[in-house]
């Protein structure tokens, strides 16, 4: 991965067939979108739309909430920093102790989406705006609360691009570096909930969130299920890279600009296609993923596995006794995050393990 130029708002390619900018018009930091909220943008089922999105590591208030202080410390310079970052930093509200970290783009409003339909998200492009990240590790959260962070205060790495990879020390200060590999893709992605009340935006749920399932790469696919008419679709929480389950409490965390496409799979096609959906469906070009969701990390793995269950006899009929056995033979359940208050869960069936059976034909 690699990173030509700095995208500045409006600056670079557009790939969608509408641009949403990440403005205090147009962004919500902590929160996410209910039922009243309005649209920033109106758009027919089909259409693309390409978000700039603002990562929220290096605007919050324990590194300064000032971006520009923050990153030319580590060396970034001036002219490399977002401005739309500094902008959100200095002027949108968000409550330290009651909302969450996380920048949210949105909501854009889906004609035709309906509640019972599945709104079908595309993940067509994911550029990367700058060339550095941070990853963070704060006191009560992560895998590893009250052990790390091992001083007092919080520990954000600042995390730069090189050569395609992400570079970190072996010691700090230190000159031996360990490169890993980049996968971005968007933490956050996800509909409206009914009601006036906006969900904090750490939590993930049946309407997606802060899901942080690092397959969500260009080329798959998230199905949620509509709640509110239009959908009210956001996303947020940018990633360049994450392990799953994101133990430190972040990954590297830096902006992307994001293309995707909006369709609307009606509430018949989706039951036909997988059965009754009541929270997130990955799709990748190789596997099915259903989603399992709880504060405790038993019981989202349990669900992931029933979730599991019953979309094998949707989609092919397989007897319970029978799926129960497959997934146990076959399907990886990986543990998506441990840091959100809400553990993630993920199946990831092989979708080619069932060419000899047919599903139904809708093409959801």
């Amino acid at each position: 991965m690699t990173v030509n130029e700095i995208l500045q708002p409006g600056v670079g390619e557009v790939a969608g067939d509408h641009y949403v900018p990440a403005t205090p018009a147009t962004v919500l930091w902590g929160r996410l979108p209910c039922a009243t909220d309005a649209p920033v943008l109106a758009v027919a089922a089909g259409a693309t739309v390409t978000f700039d999105t603002v990562s929220h590591e290096g605007i919050l208030p324990d590194q300064g909430q000032d971006p520009r202080a923050f990153f030319t410390a580590h060396g970034v310079p001036e002219s490399d920093v977002l401005v739309d970052a500094i902008e959100i930093a200095a002027t949108v509200t968000r409550d330290a102790v009651a909302d969450g970290p996380h920048v949210i783009t949105g909501p854009v409003f889906v004609e035709g989406a309906e509640v019972g339909d599945l709104l079908k998200i595309t993940v067509l492009d994911l550029r990367p705006r700058v060339p550095y990240g941070v990853i963070s590790n704060r006191h009560g959260k992560g895998a590893l609360p009250g052990i790390l962070p091992r001083g007092p205060e919080n520990v954000s790495v600042f995390t730069p691009i090189e050569d395609g990879a992400g570079a970190l020390p072996v010691v700090a200060g230190g000159e031996r570096v360990v490169r890993f590999p980049l996968a971005p893709f968007l933490g956050t992605m996800g509909v409206a909930v009914a009601g006036s009340e906006r969900p904090h935006s750490v939590p993930p749920g049946a309407h997606g969130g802060n899901i942080d399932i690092n397959l969500l790469v260009e080329g798959s696919v998230l199905y949620l299920p509509v709640q509110v008419p239009g959908a009210l679709a956001y996303v947020g929480d940018p990633h360049f890279a994450q392990g799953d389950g994101e133990v430190a409490l972040t990954a590297l965390e830096a902006s992307l600009r994001a293309t995707l496409r909006f369709d609307v799979v009606p509430r018949a096609t989706a039951r036909a296609e997988f059965g009754d959906i009541t929270g997130p469906l990955v799709r990748t070009s190789e596997y099915l993923v259903p989603t399992g969701l709880d504060p405790d990390l038993g019981e989202a793995m349990r669900k992931a596995v029933r979730a599991a269950l019953d979309l094998l006899h949707a989609r092919y009929g397989m007897d319970e006794h029978l799926a129960y056995a497959y997934l146990s033979a076959a399907t990886d359940f990986d543990i998506s995050q441990v840091v959100d208050i809400v553990c993630g869960v993920h199946a990831r069936i092989r979708e080619s393990d069932f060419a000899a059976v047919a599903p139904p034909g809708s093409g959801a």
